[in-house]
């Protein structure tokens, strides 16, 4: 195994143009970059990461953390879709990915205090629980953060656009025929959840279509189980609703499973709309209508943002707001006349 010394020699180049070959700098060629990195491979050159931390003063590692109200969080395949697409944008920049485990509130050790003892140059925070203390102390502090999936004036911040994807859901609905439309929600303390509401109430207002008793329930924390017992609520209403919309496709899995137990179809006798556009809604019965987020732009996005945050002089903020957009199956049809 060489030095970057040997490295150079062996390419011909400078050890200042091998060393940002190395580290991603843009201001190397491809054709370069190319050279410098079979060479690399063929001498079996694995850079010293002290050396480097010592010489860059950066520690080429993120920390993640995972802020979930009721376990939400990496068990949410919207989640897994973020972190994943944030993985491999950060990484094409020679970053690390530390994730901060649980354990820590056991050892008396705040979340903070162990990216700082890692000497981490960022953080991302996949966050469903913004009155979590430990995300607000990680957000008043120096190490540059961003948040994904919660809005916030105090940092910066990377999260699909809950309330026009509401919005998109009720109008299609509402095209589809349907006037008597409820809501699935999620928990109100969750950005999303709150967002994804004041959409539906603000799409009603504007199609002049009353909220009628009993058709805002509020699901929890976007379980299967959950969005089941929501829809046992409102099959039992005096008159039910001949359309959902549903705030996360987990609840509507267990919402079409309530319908069928109670002897229903989707969509002949009710229709539901999602949110998310989960994988395996692809393979339910009837294939799930839903709004998409777009995991691999959100991931990307808090890369970006957290990369220029990380090399910026000063400390700013910055809201990004992801597109969503609708996706017809099959559980939507136009309402029974």
């Amino acid at each position: 195994m060489g030095t970057i010394y040997d490295l150079a020699k062996k390419t011909g180049f400078s050890i200042t143009t091998v060393s940002k070959a190395l580290n991603n700098y843009k201001d190397v060629s491809e054709k370069t970059r190319a050279k410098i990195l079979q060479a690399a491979a063929e001498m079996d050159y694995l850079p010293n990461a002290h050396a480097q931390s010592l010489s860059t003063k950066k520690s080429w590692a993120i920390g993640v953390m995972f802020s979930g109200a009721n376990e939400v969080g990496m068990k949410h395949p919207f989640f897994n879709g973020i972190i994943e697409s944030f993985r491999h944008a950060t990484e094409e920049h020679g970053y690390d990915l530390i994730f901060a485990s649980r354990n820590l509130r056991n050892r008396d050790m705040s979340y903070l205090e162990h990216f700082k003892h890692r000497a981490v140059d960022g953080i991302v925070v996949i966050c469903s629980d913004r009155m979590d203390e430990q995300v607000q102390e990680l957000m008043q502090s120096d190490i540059p953060i961003v948040v994904v999936d919660m809005d916030s004036a105090n940092c910066s911040v990377v999260y699909s656009d809950n309330s026009e994807g509401a919005r998109m859901a009720v109008n299609y609905l509402y095209e589809l025929g349907h006037r008597a439309i409820a809501h699935i929600a999620g928990d109100s303390s969750i950005d999303a959840g709150a967002a994804r509401v004041k959409g539906y109430e603000l799409a009603m207002h504007a199609l002049d279509l009353p909220i009628q008793p009993g058709y805002l329930v509020n699901a929890g924390f976007f379980s299967v189980e959950e969005g089941k017992q929501a829809m046992e609520q409102l099959l039992q209403l005096p008159s039910p609703p001949t359309a959902v919309f549903v705030a996360g496709d987990q609840m509507a899995i267990g919402a079409i499973e309530a319908v069928h137990e109670n002897g229903l179809r989707v969509p002949e006798d009710i229709s539901i709309i999602g949110y998310d556009d989960i994988e395996m809604i692809k393979y339910i019965t009837p294939k799930l209508t839903t709004i998409r987020q777009d995991t691999d732009e959100i991931g990307e996005a808090a890369a970006e943002l957290l990369i220029e945050k990380m090399t910026a002089k000063e400390r700013r903020t910055e809201r990004r707001v992801i597109p969503v957009r609708l996706i017809e199956r099959a559980s939507c049809a136009p309402v029974k006349k």
